[in-house]
């Protein structure tokens, strides 16, 4: 028997009201009837009272066979269970779903549970009123898709023996009750450094301003050959020198599944190799890269920071290309001067080849061959700079015609929540010209509509965060405008804040489908995160510069689906 179920019988045997239980446990109604329902599970002092109280009322009504004692054993399996450690269990769970990245519409299926329910589980807003039961579920979808050797590695299983799928389910089980987590934030990191990044400073960091694109002729022959890796290095380089002093404006386009580790071991060339494409960028080309996302997660994710910094200037188009690829890898860089094509097989980096060419009819050949590859390959992330300002509010509002869970993380109160007449005394305080007021005003209008429009059939969690006085004053909060590409901020006060607050807290009551989550805890101030489940992830920086990024592959949508916002210590 589940424990709502021993709770109403143990009511039903007594004959009381949930009021009367409310008045003598001390515990609201409220909570009661989602103790009865399932919906939440008593904490173990909560337990007590409740088991109290219907003791008190049990003998107010001469019912001798209710008793502590004979409580205390009905629910013992469940005050044993409210000892567990429940948020590192949740950390456990959610370490389970990134790593081996689980999709919450496909598990909720196995569970036979609605979506939203199975996300406020994950976020800590719900509680499965069967523990054992969930956590038994979870363990047998997990072990039926996945490798049971990744399995053991995950939950630092020491033993040597292969696991039978009995045992990888029962160890599995214990691990996330009383395991430790300890994986790496891969996705967290990333963010992270798109939260701190500054374009500006990092080209005031690399000189990028001072950089001088030079004319001086780089001779090498029609065609050369590069064998081995210290070769191959050299090719690339070789490769870039030819382009950056052509005269040519054709774009770069970049393929490779190359493997990276060796070379990215030489920290050297990693530095000529960056100061390559910081010369290509000078010059005004633009990169078309097909990145190669069918590596490991954490070699995936590394590599994006990496390329951050290229993201923001608007020059670099990246893609993927669907389905795994053969043993062989493949290399090809092709320019309007040069093309660079090489080869290896998997394993044996080493005994590869480079083939660098400057014949018009190669190139010719090999600029055929990337626009192939382009037509194949799909967009790995859509970029929004201040000149696609309009492109974005269309992806926006088209999006909002469809189904599907919304799941936001924000560095501000979100701008729909906030009346017509308090943003217009905020804009008048600062002085907002006619022309700012009426593009913020529209702006707020459309968010509103849209908003609207998707909570009509649709739920959407906000996540904010709660700011003390002090932490405020520390760090004033900024009305949320990245959707204009606005760069001025507009700051509130902490009363106006507050207000704010109140009023999101207004709108989640008028809104069935709306639910806030406003926690003290907060992990990013510059960029805030936009989850489609199941559809996309928009990641939006909101200065230094404006711009968005608009995720779909599928293994990064599960990862950032499955990410727990860090903390900021101060």
């Amino acid at each position: 028997m589940k424990l709502n179920e021993q709770l109403n019988h143990t009511i039903q045997e007594i004959n009381c009201t949930a009021k009367e239980l409310s008045d003598i446990t001390g515990l609201s109604p409220a909570s009661i009837s989602r103790y009865r329902t399932g919906e939440r599970i008593p904490s173990t002092d909560q337990l007590n009272k409740l088991i109290d109280g219907l003791v008190l009322l049990a003998q107010n009504k001469k019912i001798t066979t209710i008793t502590h004692e004979s409580l205390q054993t009905v629910f013992q399996e469940y005050l044993e269970e409210s000892l567990l450690d429940y948020d590192q269990f949740l950390v456990n769970l959610n370490v389970l779903f990134s790593t081996l990245e689980i999709n919450l519409s496909e598990l909720s299926r196995f569970l036979n549970f609605d979506s939203s329910y199975l996300s406020r589980i994950r976020l800590g807003q719900r509680r499965p009123s069967d523990l054992d039961s969930f956590i038994l579920g979870v363990c047998q979808y997990v072990v039926h898709k996945n490798d049971l050797a990744v399995i053991q590695n995950l939950i630092n299983d020491s033993s040597k023996e292969s696991m039978t799928e009995s045992s990888c389910m029962k160890a599995l089980s214990q691990w996330l009750k009383n395991g430790v987590a300890s994986n790496p934030d891969y996705v967290g990191n990333f963010l992270t450094k798109l939260d701190e990044f500054d374009l500006d400073e990092y080209i005031r960091a690399i000189h990028f301003d001072e950089l001088k694109v030079p004319t001086v002729p780089f001779q090498i022959p029609t065609s050369k050959s590069y064998h081995g890796i210290e070769a191959m290095k050299q090719g690339e380089l070789d490769f870039f020198k030819s382009t950056v002093l052509s005269k040519s404006m054709e774009p770069v386009f970049m393929c490779s599944d190359m493997p990276m580790e060796d070379m990215a071991e030489d920290v050297e060339f990693g530095k000529k190799w960056m100061f390559a494409i910081a010369m290509t960028l000078k010059k005004g080309l633009h990169l078309h890269i097909i990145h190669n996302i069918d590596r490991p997660f954490k070699e995936m994710m590394l590599g994006l920071e990496s390329w951050i910094p290229l993201y923001m200037t608007g020059q670099v188009l990246p893609y993927y290309l669907k389905g795994k690829h053969n043993s062989v890898c493949h290399f090809n860089y092709v320019s309007g001067q040069a093309a660079l094509n090489g080869e290896c097989i998997q394993g044996h980096h080493d005994e590869g080849k480079y083939y660098l060419t400057k014949n018009k009819e190669e190139i010719a050949y090999y600029r055929k061959k990337a626009d192939r590859l382009l037509e194949k390959a799909h967009p790995l992330m859509e970029i929004y700079r201040s000149d696609a300002e309009k492109q974005f509010q269309t992806f926006l509002n088209t999006d909002a015609q469809m189904e599907g869970i919304r799941h936001n993380i924000l560095s501000s109160l979100p701008v729909y929540t906030l009346p017509k007449e308090d943003l217009l005394a905020l804009l008048n305080r600062h002085k907002a010209s006619n022309d700012e007021k009426e593009k913020i005003l529209a702006f707020a209008e459309n968010e509103r509509n849209r908003i609207e429009t998707i909570l009509q059939k649709n739920p959407v969690f906000d996540d904010v965060s709660l700011l003390s006085k002090e932490e405020f004053e520390k760090h004033p909060l900024v009305l949320s405008l990245s959707g204009t590409f606005f760069d001025k901020e507009y700051t509130y006060t902490y009363e106006e804040y507050l207000k704010h607050l109140n009023a999101t807290q207004l709108f989640e009551k008028n809104h069935e489908n709306y639910t806030l989550k406003a926690d003290t805890a907060h992990a990013f101030r510059n960029i805030q995160i936009q989850i489609h489940e199941g559809k996309w992830v928009l990641v939006s920086k909101n200065k230094a510069p404006i711009i968005h990024f608009v995720i779909r592959h599928s293994k990064m949508l599960n990862a950032f689906e499955n990410f727990i916002v860090p903390v900021i210590e101060d």
